[in-house]
């Protein structure tokens, strides 16, 4: 299987399109913002505005870029929302990926008609509260009636910062380990994912020797769509992280996560059991070409459509690594938001469409036409399972995510650099320590840079 070294789907806007200013590196350990005031939120309510007897407008807009090929259900559910509340929802085609989506909503700061609701993804919205240009949302929410408890607790906690809410979640996923039934069962192995990364390794060499016909036992997801993201699980599993839980303090390069990264490089040359997906490994495992991987819930209808009538796909939580077994999955996909410079009419018919937007019966239908997970505790998700019991894994695996690491989701263009850097450990052999103490310097930087001047 070919390595594909391209990173160019996660687009970073660059200091410039951020209007941020660059200056040099000042500090060489984990900076920590503990301590620090933070000029977004001093001063104001982290509840956000008050919403005291404002009338919701009877007009809004929500720009989006219609994730899991959305825009059908979308405007199904805006058209129940009109029915019930009077309020008109525009659907706007903002871009055709999240990054073309901030990019508009960016230039919208500058000077423009802005959104009332506008998609979030989970690499994109701490730089809109650095920028201050986004509300806390708890109050709105508050006097639109959502009841927030009722959100899926990790899912709800992936867009709070400095006491605020900043965003609700809407389209959201997780990775999940796919395995070829038929293989395992060539193999001998138990029809379940394996509970540990180390078991997989031991697993590996009888797949290898079930003559199969794959190339690999196991394929590593596409370093540019997915290097930093995946690999938190095993990050975690090994005492480690891109960052401290948490925190701002970059650990990349602690001996935890180094030796996590060195069984993910000793997997394709020690081992060579391995491999790395050029594209998509989803893709790979349904052509055969592998046994197992990992990949979005997102793609388990995708995956089970290339497969029917060739072999069965089997799907199982994250595994564990030596030190932590549970919680080990991140979470991903987007979520919604509300911009600070509309009007508060706007503002409130804008949580009202959000609560709306993301209730029971609408994450249900939203699931059903994209695959994304519902949001909701209070989501009948029998219908779901009846129509494809697989899907029962990844909702259950949610209870057990955990948030995303700082360094991944809330340094500017950091994603693209875990990216780079991981490439360098899995296509070059670069020695680990080394790339990953790079890596923190790059991470400590943007941090500087790009981040810590907007917290104080």
């Amino acid at each position: 299987m070919t390595i594909n070294p391209s990173l160019s789907r996660r687009s970073l806007l660059g200091v410039a399109g951020l209007g941020l200013g660059a200056a040099a590196l000042s500090a060489c350990g984990g900076p920590s913002t503990s301590t620090a005031a933070d000029p977004v939120s001093a001063g104001a309510d982290p509840n956000g505005p008050s919403f005291a007897g404002v009338q919701p407008a009877k007009e809004i807009t929500f720009w989006s870029n219609h994730p899991g090929n959305s825009e059908a259900v979308t405007r199904s559910i805006i058209a129940k929302f009109a029915a019930a509340t009077g309020i008109t929802v525009n659907l706007v085609t903002a871009g055709s990926s999240y990054e073309e989506v901030a990019q508009k909503f960016q230039a919208a700061q500058a000077g423009g008609r802005l959104p009332d609701v506008v998609v979030f993804s989970d690499v994109w919205w701490f730089r809109y509260y650095t920028q201050n240009s986004i509300i806390p949302l708890t109050n709105a929410l508050k006097a639109a009636g959502v009841d927030t408890t009722d959100y899926r607790d990790g899912l709800f906690a992936d867009y709070q910062y400095a006491g605020g809410q900043w965003a609700v979640p809407w389209a959201r996923s997780t990775p999940l380990f796919y395995y070829n039934k038929t293989h395992w069962t060539k193999a001998g192995l138990e029809d379940r994912a394996p509970k540990t990364w180390a078991e997989i390794a031991a697993w590996a060499p009888k797949l290898q020797a079930a003559n199969t016909g794959a190339q690999h036992a196991y394929e590593h997801p596409a370093l540019a769509d997915y290097a930093g993201w995946t690999l938190q699980n095993i990050l975690w599993g090994y005492g480690g992280g891109w960052s401290k839980k948490g925190s701002f303090d970059i650990t990349c390069d602690a001996d935890p996560s180094v030796s996590a990264l060195q069984y993910v490089q000793d997997s394709v040359y020690k081992g060579k059991w391995a491999g790395v997906a050029s594209q998509s490994a989803t893709d790979d495992l349904a052509a055969g070409a592998c046994s197992a991987t990992l990949g979005s819930t997102g793609s388990l209808v995708g995956i089970q459509k290339a497969v029917a009538g060739k072999f069965e796909i089997g799907v199982g939580f994250l595994p564990g690594g030596p030190v932590s077994q549970s919680p080990v999955c991140p979470t991903g996909g987007a979520g919604v938001g509300i911009p600070k410079g509309i009007k508060a009419a706007n503002q409130l018919a804008a949580a009202k469409f959000i609560g709306f937007l993301t209730n029971a019966a609408s994450t249900v239908a939203f699931s059903q036409a994209t695959g994304y997970m519902p949001v909701r505790k209070s989501a009948d998700t029998s219908s779901l399972l009846t129509a494809n019991p697989l899907i029962g894994t990844a909702i259950k695996q949610l209870d057990v995510t955990r948030t995303q690491d700082y360094a991944r989701v809330f340094l500017p263009g950091a994603d693209q650099e875990m990216a780079k850097s991981v490439a360098q450990l899995l296509t070059q052999r670069a020695d680990v320590k080394q790339t990953m103490t790079a890596l923190h310097g790059t991470l400590e930087q943007i941090y500087t840079t790009q981040v810590k001047p907007h917290l104080g």
